[in-house]
């Protein structure tokens, strides 16, 4: 599984994928786990239609009582994720910081926040969730709910400031949080052929309540920062250590960022010193140098394009401007 997401424009032009959940899948069909989810799109579970709970991508929990031998890689999802540890204990990563859950935490990752659970085997846990999709892929988008959410207006806006403008992980749940996962879950277990709708309707919508409680209670501090539209040019550029093998173009990587071409390179240059397409060809030419040094089998066309240039004589023309050599003087140690 990729470090970084990939979601498709309305276009379809771009592909960074969202987690699938695989492994939670394969263990589940072996019997290996408990496995208890509504789902959608790639999301293992039971299958949503299309007009059941329009913006959830899953819903449910796992029931781990046997050590698994996998984890799930760095991911982010199609959505704001909430998950709560009911019993056991998981690891949990977000960028550089490392957090051991116990039973009664709580974590929130937003749809740009890549993140990993498992050290690397998943421990013995009962865990909830809740992906649900409200129309952003970036820090700055504003936020669309699925008009089965009822909170009124005031209340709803307040939700979501402190979702956009505060990023805390971690969380304790409180009473009524916990009952809301656990009751969500009864539902969907005893759902069979049952109408479950209203029901999750109803204890989704507590949910947030319950979450919009707890964040008034808890007096968070807010940072306009974090929905600024250059935060999501920090975060794309960032992405792109893992993703310079695609063929961006400058308008394809201001369009992912729902920017136009002008202020996206405006943010790039005050952020990297640099216009788009020489950052981007910076981290492709490190990524080509390593690979001529450390693949001998390679010849230099093949690298230039797995490294994202379009040809090999292009490579070869700004290799040699930015190293001073040519890529096969650099592969043979010569001046």
């Amino acid at each position: 599984m990729e470090r970084r997401a990939k979601f498709y424009d309305p276009n379809g032009k771009l592909s960074f994928r969202a987690d699938t959940c695989s492994p939670v899948k394969v263990a589940a069909d072996a019997g290996e786990m408990e496995l208890t989810t509504l789902a959608r799109d790639s999301y293992p579970g039971k299958r949503l239609s299309k007009s059941e709970l329009s913006g959830i991508k899953s819903i449910g929990y796992w029931n781990i009582r046997k050590i698994q031998n996998w984890g799930l890689d760095w991911h982010t999802n199609e959505g704001i994720e909430i998950c709560y540890l009911e019993s056991g204990d998981l690891t949990f990563f977000l960028g550089d910081e490392k957090y051991n859950l116990d039973p009664n935490h709580l974590t929130i990752t937003r749809p740009w926040i890549s993140h990993k659970l498992g050290n690397p085997n998943v421990e013995l846990s009962k865990l909830h969730w809740l992906i649900l999709d409200v129309g952003v892929r970036h820090p700055h988008q504003e936020w669309s709910w699925p008009n089965w959410v009822i909170l009124n207006s005031k209340d709803l806006n307040k939700l979501t400031l402190y979702f956009r403008q505060n990023e805390q992980p971690v969380w304790k749940a409180t009473h009524d949080l916990k009952d809301c996962f656990i009751r969500i879950g009864k539902v969907i277990k005893e759902g069979g052929e049952k109408d479950y709708e209203s029901k999750l309707r109803i204890l989704i919508n507590l949910l947030l309540i319950a979450l919009l409680e707890h964040f008034q209670e808890g007096k968070i501090s807010l940072d306009e920062e974090l929905v600024e539209s250059r935060r999501t040019v920090k975060l794309f550029l960032k992405s792109l250590e893992d993703h310079f093998q695609e063929p961006w173009t400058l308008p394809d990587m201001a369009s992912y960022c729902k920017l136009g071409t002008t202020r996206f390179t405006q943010y790039c240059v005050e952020i990297s010193n640099c216009t788009p397409m020489v950052y981007i060809n910076k981290i492709r030419l490190g990524a080509a140098a390593k690979s001529l040094r450390t693949h001998a089998a390679l010849s230099v066309t093949e690298i230039a394009y797995q490294c994202g240039f379009s040809s090999a004589q292009y490579f070869t023309s700004v290799f040699k401007r930015h190293f001073g050599k040519t890529p096969q003087a650099y592969r043979n140690g010569k001046a």
